[in-house]
């Protein structure tokens, strides 16, 4: 009986590591999701910078113009 529930043990042992290598491999490719969509942020904020830098410069000028 005891040799029984060791086997039963074991299988739900086995169970156990293969769920958490599959969490392991989930994990795995959030991680590199989340730092794609990081890079990609960083892209469009640095885009937006320049747009706004830009403008700024424009208003300067038109302003530098009108005075």
């Amino acid at each position: 009986m005891v040799a029984q529930e060791l086997s039963a043990l074991g299988h739900k042992l086995e169970d156990i590591e293969k769920r958490l290598a599959a969490v392991e491999r989930v994990n795995t490719r959030l991680e590199e999701a989340a730092l794609t969509t990081a890079r990609a942020m960083e892209q469009i904020s640095s885009h937006w910078d320049a747009v706004y830098e830009a403008m700024r410069r424009r208003d300067e000028s038109q302003q530098a113009r009108e005075h």
